[in-house]
């Protein structure tokens, strides 16, 4: 029987899942649109887990991204571990000297800087989306491209446009302008790769040493436009890793290996989890001035858990198995 540890990713735009064995090697790999609906899409890929491999033994499990807590109740993980944990662990795992680690999805983007090893600095964009995969799907769109053509459109070009990043509103508009007066298309993509990675490095990498080897992850380096702009503005060589849409899941199965070996015992609940039904609610906690938004998760109808109060007078009561949960 094959025995594997599993990572999962779960963020807003895609929910990512991995089996690795003992050396890192990927045996499985998924890559599904949340489309808003972490907890079935997040079943239906641990599902097919089944049906494609069929009897294997997942040894461990750890969830990251910013559906990472109600993917740990949900599969029942060894760690939770956030996106830049994940992310850095799986980058050293491909290069080990790494200095640098750019990361940019569908809606945030980051910037890892590693030393020695080590995460000394980081920051995030979770607020524009000109610096996001979002920002160039909704332009593709505005060109008529397929947006897994626009890299290679960009490249074609012999004289990139200017193009205004700082905002995605401004920068649209700027596209539109540019169009009319008559640019042609791959002018314009490359113009628009060129704005992206400038919105990243004059927000995200401000301030911020960009030192080489430096590792290029998330969604958006599929857009090989973007590798470019990045490589010409950073005047360094950037590296794509083969697995570059699911390092934080790789990132953090490597860490749940790592975690069951200590404890040496698992809490996953077993592939057949895509059989429960789960339920999801929402209210609010007038208990006192804070009017925390409770999240309550149900699965074949008992509470399986509470979150997001902030004095645990909810989530509390997950940890109990009484009565006050019926």
């Amino acid at each position: 029987m094959d025995k594997f540890y599993m990572g999962v990713d779960v963020g807003s735009v895609s929910t990512n899942i991995v089996l690795i064995d003992e050396k890192n090697n990927i045996g499985y790999k998924k890559y599904m649109r949340t489309q808003g609906k972490p907890i079935e899409i997040l079943k239906e890929g641990i599902g097919e887990i089944e049906s494609e491999l069929g009897n294997i033994e997942i040894l461990g499990v750890g969830v990251t991204g910013s559906g990472r807590y109600l993917a740990n109740i949900i599969v029942g993980a060894d760690i939770v571990k956030n996106e830049i944990t994940a992310h850095a662990v799986a980058g050293l795992n491909a290069i080990p000297n790494l200095k640098t680690i750019i990361e940019i999805g569908g809606q945030d983007s980051k910037i890892i800087i590693i030393r020695d090893k080590i995460v000394v600095d980081f920051a995030m964009n979770t607020v524009c989306a000109a610096g996001t995969g979002s920002f160039l799907d909704r332009q593709a769109i505005r060109l008529g491209v397929d947006i897994n053509d626009f890299g290679n459109l960009a490249l074609q070009s012999k004289n990139s446009v200017r193009i205004a990043g700082r905002c995605a509103v401004f920068a649209e508009s700027d596209m539109i302008h540019k169009q009319q007066l008559g640019h042609n298309q791959s002018d314009i993509a490359r113009g628009l790769c060129d704005a992206l990675v400038r919105n990243y490095l004059n927000n995200v990498g401000k301030g911020k040493e960009i030192l080489s080897p430096i590792l290029f992850q998330g969604g958006v380096a599929a857009n090989v436009g973007i590798k470019k702009s990045f490589e010409e503005a950073l005047g360094e060589k950037v590296y794509i890793p083969e697995n570059f849409d699911v390092m934080g899941a790789i990132g953090v199965a490597i860490l749940a290996r790592e975690e069951v070996k200590k404890k040496g015992c698992t809490n996953f609940k077993g592939t057949s989890i895509h059989n429960i039904d789960y339920k999801v609610n929402g209210f609010e906690c007038d208990g006192c001035s804070n009017v925390c938004e409770v999240i309550e998760i149900k699965e074949n109808g008992s509470v399986l858990a509470r979150y997001g109060d902030r004095c645990g007078k909810w989530s509390n009561l997950s940890s109990n198995k009484g009565s006050k949960l019926a």
